[in-house]
Parts: C-alpha cells; sequence; structure tokens
C-alpha cells in the first residue's frame, strides 16, 4: 500500500492497522464513492466553485493501481481526478476545501476540482497536455537516478491528442519510467468510443515497443493484480508501459449531462465495482466499513463547512 502523504487524512476513510486487503480495498472504494455523491449533492445546494466530473462506477481503477505505488512515485491525473487523489493521498478534507473554493483547499482554493497540486500529484483539465508533464517527471526520477514511477491516467478520448504519440516516442527511446492507465470508459463525454477512435487500442502503444498490460473488468481484485503486473514490470525494466482497464462511468460526465442509452447504462450496474466486491465480505464487516465510511466523511462535511 502506498505510503500516506497529508497528515489530514482519516483513518475510517482510508484502512485501518489489521484490516484485510479485501477489507481496505472496499473501504477506499467506498471512501472514494460516498465522497462524490456528496459533491453532486453539495453541487445541487449550490456551494461548490465550479463544475466537477465524478468517477462513479471507475473507482476500481484508482484503488487498484495506488495501492501499488509508493512514496517517490508521481501520479497524474484529468478532469476526473477526485478518485486517483483520494486514493494517493486520503486528504479529504483539503479536497473538498478547495472544491468549494476555501483558502484551506489543497490549493488554496483557486485550482478547483481540475486543477490539483499536492505532494506527488498533479492533475489538469487538458486532456493531452497531462501526459507530457507526467513523462517530463518521468525523466527528471531517470536523471536523479531514482527508482520514482511517474504514472498517468487518460481516457480512451484522449488517444486522439498528438501529443500523446510524441510521448510515446521519446519514452520508448528514452527508456523512461513512465506508465499510461488508460481508463477506456467507452465513452468521451458523450460520444461513443466507436464514433472516434479507430484501431486497436493496445497496438497503438506496443507499436513504439511498450509492453502492455490489459484488463476487462470492473472487478477490483482483476484491476489490482492487472496494475500490480503493469507496476512492477516498469520498475523491473526501468522502462515505460501501459496498463489498459476496460471499465465503465456509471454516472453523467459532468453533474447531469448523459446522454447514453439507458438500458446500456443499467447493463453495467451489475458491474459496479462496490457490488462486486463488497460481496465477498462478511456483511457484519461491510457494514462497519460502511458506517466508519459515513462517519468520517459526515465529520470532513462539518470542518470543512465550519471554515
Amino acid at each position: 500500500m502506498t505510503a500516506t502523504l497529508d497528515m489530514r487524512q482519516d483513518q475510517r476513510l482510508v484502512g485501518v492497522s489489521g484490516e484485510s486487503l479485501d477489507a481496505r480495498l472496499f473501504r477506499r472504494m467506498r471512501f472514494i464513492r460516498r465522497f462524490e455523491e456528496t459533491l453532486l449533492a453539495l453541487f445541487e445546494e449550490g456551494v461548490l466553485n465550479g463544475t466537477t466530473h465524478a468517477c462513479i462506477g471507475q473507482e476500481a481503477d484508482a484503488v487498484g493501481v495506488v495501492e501499488h505505488l509508493r512514496a517517490g512515485d508521481h501520479v497524474f491525473s484529468n478532469h476526473r481526478c477526485h478518485g486517483h487523489f483520494l486514493a494517493w493521498t486520503g486528504d479529504a478534507d483539503g479536497l473538498l476545501a478547495e472544491i468549494m473554493g476555501q483558502p484551506a483547499g489543497v490549493c488554496g482554493g483557486v485550482g478547483g476540482s481540475q486543477h490539483l497540486c499536492a505532494p506527488g500529484f498533479k492533475s489538469n483539465g487538458i486532456q493531452g497536455g497531462i501526459v507530457p508533464a507526467a513523462a517530463g517527471l518521468a525523466l527528471a526520477e531517470q536523471l536523479r537516478g531514482t527508482d520514482g514511477l511517474s504514472v498517468v491516467f487518460l481516457g480512451d478520448g484522449t488517444l486522439g491528442e498528438g501529443v500523446v504519440y510524441e510521448v510515446l516516442n521519446l519514452a520508448a527511446l528514452w527508456r523512461l519510467p513512465l506508465l499510461l492507465v488508460v481508463e477506456d470508459n467507452g465513452w468521451a463525454q458523450s460520444t461513443p468510443r466507436s464514433a472516434n477512435l479507430a484501431g486497436d487500442i493496445a497496438a497503438r502503444f506496443m507499436a513504439f515497443g511498450l509492453p502492455v498490460v490489459e484488463v476487462d473488468s470492473t472487478d477490483v481484485r482483476e484491476t489490482h493484480a492487472a496494475a500490480g503486473a503493469a507496476v512492477s514490470g516498469c520498475r523491473s525494466r526501468r522502462g515505460p508501459g501501459a496498463l489498459i482497464i476496460r471499465t465503465y462511468r456509471l454516472c453523467h460526465h459532468s453533474k447531469n449531462d448523459d446522454h447514453r442509452p439507458a438500458a446500456e447504462i443499467e447493463a453495467h450496474r451489475a458491474g459496479d465495482p462496490l457490488t462486486v466486491h463488497g460481496a465477498r465480505l462478511e456483511p457484519r464487516e461491510r457494514a462497519a466499513i460502511e458506517r466508519d465510511v459515513e462517519d468520517g466523511l459526515d465529520a470532513c462535511l462539518a470542518r470543512v463547512r465550519a471554515q
């Protein structure tokens, strides 16, 4: 499990001592889910500063990957960044205050939902732009002679940006410690992947000689295993790689703009990562974790509202 980077985090949200891996994975996904559901409710109250994009349905991606990272690594994210941020830092107070535009926010309330900067974490709403930034930090770690890994999360829609392929070329030539994680949820906002992305996603990386790990699942155990293979592969060969996660976003793109077929969304609800993984826990243990998360988030919300 990654070293935790922010002392404001609440252990009820990120994991408790002696907890099994299955319990911790569920706790961390539940934390992200309930945080974002809370955000959507706060948006309706009119207390958020700007827009917000939730990753509901994709929590297994953030948790599964970040579990294999450690202090000294770097995480880059996109407009849908809350899950990645929370999995890495556990700083619910700092993120909530940021999105509410408060000075106590992780970026002083001026970065908002999309533009976050914390130790080992950066996010930006400019889709292709995060990829060269992540490569730059990978190069910096290489030049320092560390074993730090730069991990960048991008969606399938970002593969339409030309700068991505310039980075793949340099990453391969310079053997950068860079892992590109594609969260392929099949949609770029309201445009289906079939309408704007030709060819095979994995083949795009393999054309540059990058090893690719693929997983078609919303099951956090399977995502965790695939991420472990991808991360360890990049570390051992001290070079780039790609992890492709075929997942599904159960919520709208941003707030309430969702033009996907309702029948398609309903068909994917059976694969909700919390439902799939939660069924593995004893009912009493699951209920205790859910209570912990609610209490932790209630306390977080009360602290931030009082600021």
